[in-house]
């Protein structure tokens, strides 16, 4: 896409300086997969933000019925699992959990060749694989990482304390981060050309 095209379809509720800056990070992009994916200008609110990573969340992995707690990145939209937004059913929040970048590397060396882990690791972290979500590290906080989009798993709303959010939450997304964020979940769950001609039942 031409980047002048691009800015058609940059958030529309940005601050000139914000617009600014996601342009720019937009424009050095793959080039800076790094710590500008996340913010600590949010930190302190009781929100969860759809792109967090958050710790102390079961995972399942069917048809074994066993539990384990791992961390996660939500899924759900913002506005959707927000308490102050009454409903008439609970919602859930929907979350994929976080799989550090060096053990999926060494579960492939296993199964591949080095080649081919190296080209596919390579591109991962450039976020060309459509289902996986790269997470550069953070210090103290985050090593490498990965989230399956594939892998989803999901919660009660009014399970998850947020009052604890302070320590419980790992990273909330920048404006950049957030961007590819939805960027990568329209690709891999909305792709209008799926190349299958459907029609419509007669009536």
């Amino acid at each position: 896409m031409n980047l002048d095209d691009l800015k058609v379809y940059l958030p529309k509720y940005l601050s000139e300086e914000s617009e600014k800056q996601l342009f720019d990070s937009l424009k050095d992009f793959p080039s800076n997969i790094d710590q500008r994916l996340y913010t600590d200008y949010l930190e302190k609110e009781p929100i969860i933000f759809q792109g967090d990573g958050l710790q102390n969340l079961l995972a399942i992995n069917l048809p074994s019925t066993d539990t384990k707690i791992v961390s996660g990145m939500v899924i759900s939209n913002t506005c959707d699992i927000d308490p102050s937004n009454k409903r008439n059913f609970p919602s859930q929040i929907v979350y994929a959990p976080i799989i550090d970048f060096e053990k999926y590397s060494k579960s492939l060396l296993s199964k591949l060749s080095k080649e081919k882990v190296k080209g596919h690791l390579e591109a991962i972290r450039k976020q060309y694989v459509t289902q996986i979500f790269h997470l550069p590290p953070i210090a103290n906080k985050l090593r490498e990482s990965i989230v399956f989009l594939d892998r989803l798993h999901n919660i009660g709303n009014d399970r998850y304390d947020r009052s604890e959010l302070n320590s419980s939450r790992i990273f909330t997304l920048s404006d950049f981060g957030n961007y590819l964020f939805l960027f990568k979940l329209s690709l891999h769950f909305t792709r209008i050309q799926d190349k299958v001609e459907r029609k419509s039942m007669q009536v």
